[in-house]
């Protein structure tokens, strides 16, 4: 070879910049007005029309070709095998860190895509559902591991991923309450065959279950059909983390029946010393240990700033 190959020539992706991947809006629609987009954000959070018109109407528009496309292969296969075509979810992975806004894309997307000239049905879970009750995680001593691979029930989360993708007509998800910070004994939500479902969470595209030596031989990520990564600089999540704890000591933290009632209390001082605490000791470790490491597995990679807007766009090669 006469010359060295450049690292970007040997990538799986290609690099977007923000204004590269607003070109490819093309005619999409803008179905949101301000207070529709207000609804639909998380603490801290302050995405704009802008946001939404430059970043997610490309995004939204990308998956609704990949959607007509999967439908157009299911009934071509359904044919050859001579089957009558099933209704299959269209199934779409977003994953992050704590904080770091994947559930405000993923409600985002949910209402855009909804919102297509053909009004899809687009059901949204999230994979706190899936966490052991604190009981179980308080046996194993998981408390401190809360968010970790192994804190899920990743049999259930399977079994759920399977029946989705197998048709079933009702598949019914665990209900998990932030305010109680636990699973809700014998309540349920269910999916019942939507055209597209979304599913949210931090350990989404984990290879691995927290214990490599007796690693699964099907990974939850099988499942899906795309996959986002929420990506961010760990200072400016950790800074997003500690603006959303102040924010719930002021509000969710104040009601008697929350987990978090003690921090109610706190000083400013006191509660932004408690947020440095639990991100060095429990989300700083899951994110470098078992989430960062899973972003290149994604399809899309969408690069935040400081002040949550996306600044690039990494889309996987075909």
């Amino acid at each position: 070879m006469t010359g060295e190959i450049e690292a970007t020539d040997l990538s799986p992706f290609l690099r977007f910049s923000r204004e590269e991947w607003s070109r490819l809006r093309a005619a999409a629609p803008l179905t949101l007005n301000q207070r529709d987009l207000a609804a639909l954000q998380g603490l801290g959070e302050n995405v704009s029309i802008e946001e939404v018109v430059e970043i997610y109407l490309p995004l939204a528009r990308l998956l609704k070709l990949h959607v007509s496309t999967s439908r157009v292969l299911y009934n071509v296969t359904d044919s050859f095998l001579g089957n009558p075509a099933a209704k299959v979810p269209y199934v779409i992975g977003i994953a992050g860190s704590v904080a770091v806004g994947k559930s405000t894309t993923a409600r985002i997307l949910q209402s855009l895509l909804s919102r297509s000239p053909k009004h899809p049905e687009v059901a949204l879970v999230t994979t706190d559902g899936f966490l052991y009750p604190n009981r179980v995680l308080e046996e194993r001593g998981l408390m401190k591991r809360k968010g970790f691979p192994e804190s899920y029930d990743l049999k259930r989360l399977m079994r759920f991923m399977a029946d989705v993708k197998a048709g079933y007509p009702e598949v019914s998800v665990p209900v998990y309450s932030h305010l109680s910070y636990d699973i809700l004994p014998g309540e349920k939500e269910y999916v019942r065959r939507p055209e597209v479902l979304i599913v949210e969470g931090l350990n989404l595209l984990q290879a691995a279950n927290g214990h490599p030596r007796n690693a699964p031989p099907l990974f939850v990520s099988d499942f899906f059909d795309f996959s986002i990564y929420v990506d961010a600089d760990e200072e400016h999540i950790e800074k997003w983390f500690s603006e959303r704890f102040l924010t719930l000591r002021d509000t969710v933290f104040k009601d008697e029946s929350s987990y978090f009632h003690r921090y109610a209390h706190l000083s400013t001082e006191e509660a932004r010393r408690v947020a440095a605490e639990i991100w060095a000791g429990i989300n700083g470790v899951n994110l470098r240990e078992n989430i960062a490491p899973t972003r290149e597995r994604a399809h899309l990679i969408l690069q935040k700033g400081e002040d949550h807007q996306v600044l690039g766009v990494r889309l996987r090669k075909l």
